[in-house]
Order: C-alpha cells, then sequence, then structure tokens
C-alpha cells in the first residue's frame, strides 16, 4: 500500500479480526489499523495526512522513505562487469542500474 510516497506493511491479526499497518522505510513509527481494506486505506491516509500536518506545525521535515541516493559495496568483479554491460548498452552505471533495480522491483 503507497500513499504520498510512503509505503506501508500490512499484517493481519487473527486474535482481534483486524488488519494492522506500519509505516515502512523511515525512522518515525507511524501504525494504523482497520477492519476492511477500504477502512485500512482511509487509516493509512489518515495517518499520513497527520504525519506531514504535524511535522509542518512543529516545523520540522517529514521523513522521507529514500532520498534517491543509494550506495553499495559489491565486489570490485561484479563492479567491473556491471560497468561493461552498461557500457555495451551505452548507458552510464547509474542508468543501467536504475533499469535493473526497476524491472526487479516490478516499476
Amino acid at each position: 500500500m503507497t500513499y504520498k510516497g510512503y509505503t506501508a506493511r500490512i499484517d493481519f491479526d487473527q486474535r482481534d479480526n483486524i488488519f494492522i499497518g506500519k509505516i515502512i522505510g523511515i525512522a518515525d513509527n507511524i501504525t494504523f489499523h482497520g477492519e476492511t481494506v477500504k477502512g485500512l486505506r482511509a487509516a493509512f491516509q489518515a495517518a499520513i495526512d497527520h504525519y506531514i500536518a504535524d511535522c509542518a506545525a512543529t516545523g520540522r521535515e517529514p521523513l522521507r522513505a529514500a532520498s534517491g541516493k543509494m550506495m553499495l559495496r559489491i565486489s570490485p568483479e561484479l563492479h567491473a562487469r556491471a560497468l561493461a554491460v552498461a557500457k555495451t548498452a551505452g548507458k552510464s552505471l547509474n542508468q543501467w542500474a536504475e533499469e535493473v533495480l526497476g524491472k526487479a522491483a516490478h516499476i
């Protein structure tokens, strides 16, 4: 489930018979729940809207799940091979990696 760039992990609590959601990828702890998918989605959107409004009211920047900057540590052999494949495709390593990661993430 995603909304305004935030993503939630959803679990089902069999004991209470409700869906429980948690925003992932940020340090702040934002949770919500609902008895139906429609209710869960509404609670998720309300939680994000409240979080953004609370950040504005307290003068702090809302945390984002990702900045778009990524640093990886890989073997020199893999780095060289990835660079060669990217160059063969006429792309920079960043362009190639973004395309490959996008495909892997089903984007």
